[in-house]
């Protein structure tokens, strides 16, 4: 398959939680025009305290230099606040590489805004202390998320999402995608852009907002998703998981590595 995009984000390498084997094994599966790594790729605030880097994370660059090499693939890095190390070099550009804090995405007449998204997250822009907090907490309630889906497989029962079950149902999470939503869909407006592309809240999605075009790319921890573009201009929302069940006999899938996600959205520009 061959798309003229693909974008990703929050691949979180350096984590012992990152699936960077099954993006490799996604990207391989596929070419593209332009791919745009959108932000928390590497996960520095991990590496700096008691992350580990694994052959399949290097496994991931070697690709990247592949797709570049021999496809032509054009590589936009953009820094999310995990990788925020980048400031130190941005902008970089060398040949097909570019290194930035966002980009200006055109194509088929649109004008798409991308850019990572923790510029409207407080948090993590103004009190990275207790942003590093919460990712604390995120990182415990991703192994328990491992464990209670340990005890479902034994069980029989499918895989579930605990942690994304739990992150739509704690204190405002609903209402703070919402909020998310429409700050950075304010923002693709005011750069006079028709839509945004954005990553940091690992919530894949497609909508519209008044003309504005909305898009997440999901991540490479939970929901195992990127954002493609078609030859067309239209975009879809695709899913590891789909990859899998169409290589692979059922039976020969383990349950308990994959999130189960039955739906795609797709955007027409």
């Amino acid at each position: 398959m061959h798309y003229k995009t693909i974008v990703v984000s929050d691949v979180h390498l350096g984590t012992k939680t990152s699936k960077a084997k099954e993006l490799v094994r996604f990207l391989r599966s596929c070419t593209c025009d332009k791919l745009i790594l959108n932000g928390d790729i590497i996960d520095g605030w991990r590496l700096k305290k008691n992350g580990k880097w694994s052959k399949k994370h290097t496994r991931f660059f070697k690709l990247l230099i592949k797709m570049i090499h021999k496809f032509n693939t054009e590589v936009i890095y953009l820094r999310g606040n995990h990788d925020d190390f980048l400031d130190t070099i941005i902008p970089f550009d060398i040949g097909n590489l570019s290194i930035r804090k966002d980009y200006i995405l055109k194509t088929k007449g649109r004008n798409y805004y991308v850019a990572h998204g923790d510029i409207f997250d407080s948090i993590s822009t103004n009190l990275k202390w207790l942003a590093k907090l919460g990712d604390i907490g995120y990182t415990f309630l991703l192994w328990v998320n491992k464990i209670y889906n340990n005890r479902r497989i034994k069980r029989g029962f499918p895989y579930y999402s605990l942690s994304q079950d739990i992150k739509q149902r704690v204190k405002t999470a609903v209402s703070y995608i919402s909020n998310y939503e429409q700050e950075l869909v304010n923002l693709a407006r005011s750069r006079n852009c028709q839509g945004i592309i954005c990553g940091h809240i690992h919530h894949p999605d497609i909508k519209n907002y008044e003309g504005i075009s909305y898009m997440n790319s999901g991540d490479w921890v939970e929901s195992l998703s990127a954002l493609v573009e078609h030859k067309n201009g239209d975009w879809d929302i695709v899913y590891y998981n789909d990859l899998i069940k169409e290589e692979l006999p059922s039976e020969t899938v383990n349950k308990s590595d994959y999130i189960i996600l039955t739906y795609t959205k797709s955007e027409t520009a």
